[in-house]
């Protein structure tokens, strides 16, 4: 193994080691949600368009999803310490740079650097716990993770109201470095696994490379289809059908390969394929949710930025009040499919139910409706994450690890694309029908701009009312998503969490389906 941790740690050595992870965890989450709200004024100031808008988001998802499970891998394989203080230089050097940045292009390069670190924070926090603490115990402790997620996700959307009305946008930027700089150097003095050196490491990188670039051409299609070029055209028969091809012979390879980026031994088995199917569902309600909803609130119904970030707070108080509670039954009891399904069904209401807002809505309605999103992320998040780890061995966690929050990253990354180019049409057919009855053609990027300030008054309420009424749209599609999670994790097999940190060893005989095809490959 190449970290080990000393087993039987008192609560207080590992809540020491735990402070510097949470911090990470804050900061990479808070840099997601700060922007969220600020996003309108940002690409306001920068003169970008709705598109633009839609990269800024997914340009670091995509790098996250990208670079995910190469972390876990090299998790397996190198000092995962080590590692995961690499990933923090990174993302303060993004951070640093999205800040300085002079235009949209610009912003969108940073914010995919920013991602590489966002990554490497995702998938290593998880693999660092595990190797910590047993997943019965590790239900509690994740509870925590999961209130800081809520917390930094509430901070977020709040600060970066703050700081666009009374400071400089790009100080949404810098703010998280010094937290980041704290966070190293806790790691430093509080984490502590004993590193053994393999010399038998080898890293996918044709694996890594062809899944990046058949995710890359699939997100890129879904950016520029129904607007550059049409749905049926040579164009989407192209890239759909390179991505296709890549991403197939991305698999080819990974089943050959000795140590592959994302193990499809493991990805094929009844848990872990249902559980990243359930992640998919949460990585679009977590990702999208926060780029969305603060867009709606500001654009839609013209609250300011500060506004905006407080009526976002019923969804992370139901996420960050739910994880935490869930988790700490979760260690009493062992058992943790029942929370899962809970939380899908409350994830899915609640999309159900925002399918139907306009900028007209109650703000009491949208409010109980983000606090069931809240539910459904808080309690299935990290949970989905245990329960795949229960059932894997120390020496497979990161990549276990890498290739669940891989394919939630994944499906938060096409959720925010998809659901940004059916909000980008919604927007445009309903800005035309419009104008067009005040007797105004659209001109430029009239259609798609986020600087209201540009465009006269009467014009301005069409675009406001195009907004807040597309969003519903937006929500019926995570409807359709959330109901095939759902049913997923309903086919979860019901084991209850080991109370240990490795899977112990047993006979052939009395081994479990899953650790007999780990044993075998």
């Amino acid at each position: 193994m190449p970290d080990t941790a000393s087993p039987g740690m008192s609560h207080k050595e590992i809540m020491k080691a735990l402070s510097g992870l949470l911090i990470v965890m804050a900061v990479t989450m808070m840099s997601s949600t700060i922007v969220s709200v600020a996003l309108p004024q940002i690409i306001g100031a920068l003169k970008g368009t709705q598109s633009q808008y839609t990269w800024v988001v997914t340009a670091m998802l995509l790098t996250s999803t990208i670079s995910t499970p190469l972390w876990g891998r090299l998790a397996d394989l190198f000092d995962k310490k080590l590692l995961l203080q690499v990933g923090i230089v990174i993302f303060l050097l993004a951070s640093l740079g999205a800040g300085f940045s002079q235009n949209t292009e610009q912003l969108i390069a940073w914010r995919a650097v920013q991602g590489l670190g966002l990554g490497a924070a995702q998938v290593l926090i998880q693999v660092v716990i595990a190797a910590m603490i047993s997943p019965k115990d590790r239900g509690k402790y994740n509870g925590y993770l999961g209130a800081v997620m809520g917390l930094a996700t509430v901070a977020g959307p709040l600060l970066g109201g703050l700081i666009t009305e009374v400071m400089d946008w790009r100080w949404c930027f810098f703010l998280p470095i010094p937290f980041a700089l704290l966070a190293f150097f806790m790691l430093h003095r509080t984490l502590h696994l004993e590193h053994v050196r393999r010399d038998d490491v080898k890293i996918d990188y044709l694996g890594a490379t062809l899944i990046a670039a058949g995710v890359s051409v699939l997100l890129i299609w879904i950016t520029f289809v129904g607007d550059t070029f049409a749905w049926l055209s040579w164009q989407t028969g192209a890239m759909v059908g390179a991505s296709v091809l890549v991403l197939a012979l991305s698999v080819w390879v990974e089943n050959r390969a000795a140590q592959p980026v994302v193990p499809v031994r493991i990805v094929k088995q009844r848990t872990p394929a249902l559980a990243i199917i359930g992640s998919a569902a949460v990585g679009m309600a977590m990702f999208g949710g926060a780029v969305f909803l603060g867009q709606y609130f500001q654009i839609g119904r013209g609250y300011s930025p500060t506004a905006a970030g407080l009526l976002t707070i019923p969804m992370m108080l139901g996420m960050m009040v739910s994880s935490t509670i869930s988790g700490r039954i979760i260690s009493r009891t062992g058992k943790v499919k029942p929370h899962i399904v809970f939380a899908l069904v409350s994830l899915t209401l609640g999309f159900a139910l925002m399918s139907t807002i306009d900028h007209e809505t109650s703000l009491v309605f949208i409010g109980g409706a983000m606090v069931l999103i809240g539910v459904g992320v808080g309690m299935s998040m990290q949970n989905l994450v245990l329960i795949v780890q229960n059932g894997v061995s120390m020496k497979d966690m990161g990549a276990a690890s890498g290739a669940l929050a891989f394919f939630r990253s994944l499906g938060g990354t096409i959720g925010v694309s998809v659901l940004g180019a059916v909000l980008a049409s919604e927007v445009a057919d309903s800005i035309k029908k419009g104008f067009a009855k005040l007797g105004v053609q659209v001109t430029g990027d009239q259609g798609g701009t986020l600087d209201l300030e540009s465009i006269p008054a009467p014009l301005r309420e069409i675009v406001r009312a195009a907004y807040g009424d597309g969003t519903g749209h937006i929500f019926l599609v995570s409807t359709g998503i959330a109901v095939v999670g759902l049913v997923a994790v309903l086919f979860l097999k019901p084991n209850d969490l080991r109370d240990t940190i490795d899977l112990p060893s047993a006979p052939a005989s009395e081994r479990s389906e899953g650790e007999k095809e780990l044993a075998a490959s």
